[in-house]
């Protein structure tokens, strides 16, 4: 009977023992929690990290965009000396032939704060033939409610054949000056009118403008070849 006894406590016992057990194997799980859970921080370490690298990138590159092209209000360019960039406003280079208006004094289109680059006599002959040839796409925006994009396009090409002209006379041969002087003036006279058509959105004499500006920039293009 004692022995009887022994198994019947052995068995009353059991069911006390096994929440015991459970509690047991419960305990022994949280570290595996707890290393999951810092995993996790890892990861979010990790994340955190790529994110303020990426956003000090963000705002190393817009301190360069403001440092290089200035505030958005004072209109002037302005960089960092590095033996690089520019240091100070964005040079206006000179003009030394009679390319401009006689009334004005320059060119309605011509623009300040654009950067021209000084690619020598034959990069400015390559950009005059380019940019005249991109002009003779722009017919394909008259009459389709592109006027802005028509007027700044035109500004900005023009602006950059401007001083190319004044590039090329300049270099050019005594005799070569005075043709290329006429044909960059008569360009320059088609553009302001063209130009200022488009200011109007007048579509009948924007169309009429830019017809007899075609046949100049293509002498241009026949010039610079």
């Amino acid at each position: 009977m004692a022995r009887l006894a022994n198994v019947y406590g052995v068995s009353e016992t059991l069911p006390a023992a096994i929440p015991k057990l459970s509690n047991l194997q419960r305990t022994r799980m949280r570290p595996k929690r707890l290393q999951i859970a810092s995993r996790k921080a890892e990861d979010f370490e990790e994340q955190g990290s790529l994110q303020s690298l990426r956003r000090g990138a963000a705002l190393g590159l817009a301190a360069a965009s403001i440092a290089l092209f200035g505030s958005f209000g004072n209109g002037v360019a302005r960089a960092e000396d590095n033996g690089y960039w520019i240091t100070g406003p964005i040079p206006v280079p000179p003009v030394f032939n009679k390319i401009a208006n006689e009334k004005t004094g320059t060119r309605s289109f011509v623009r300040s704060g654009i950067y021209i680059a000084n690619i020598g006599v034959k990069g400015s002959m390559y950009r005059l033939k380019k940019y005249a040839f991109d002009l003779l796409a722009l017919g394909d925006l008259i009459g389709k409610d592109a006027w802005n994009y028509v007027r700044k396009y035109l500004r900005l090409k023009g602006t950059s054949m401007y001083y190319d002209f004044d590039k090329v006379i300049s270099a050019a041969p005594v005799a070569d000056k005075q043709p290329l002087t006429d044909l960059a003036n008569n360009l320059f006279d088609s553009i302001e009118k063209l130009e200022d058509a488009v200011k109007r959105k007048d579509l009948s004499a924007t169309q009429s403008c830019y017809e007899g500006t075609t046949v100049i920039l293509q002498e241009v293009m026949n010039r610079m070849a």
